[in-house]
């Protein structure tokens, strides 16, 4: 199944948590704390503008993304989870 969002929304797939600290300790999945990047899955078509037009994205499908904590909507599709956000939510796109 394959998910489209509408007008300014973007549907994100989080990266996964990383499984150690940078000293190397293990931590246990209940200590994991949700990853505040992605990669981007699908666009929709544009905010809408006064002159009836489409604002174009400045990210792609493909780029990996940072977001902030609470941003978008969690919704599971097949068994993979993603989230679906306005471009506004997406903090900078990572190299």
């Amino acid at each position: 199944m394959k998910v489209v969002p509408l007008n300014d929304k973007i549907v994100v797939k989080r990266l996964e948590a990383e499984d150690k600290t940078a000293g190397g300790i293990v931590l246990p999945d209940t200590a994991k704390e949700k990853p505040k990047q992605g990669k981007v899955i699908s666009l929709g078509d544009g905010k809408q503008l006064d002159n009836g037009k489409r604002a174009a994205f400045q990210v792609k499908e493909g780029d990996r993304v940072l977001f902030t904590s609470y941003s978008g909507s969690e919704v599971t599709v097949d068994g993979v989870e993603y989230l679906i956000m306005t471009e506004d939510d997406i903090l900078a796109v990572v190299d």
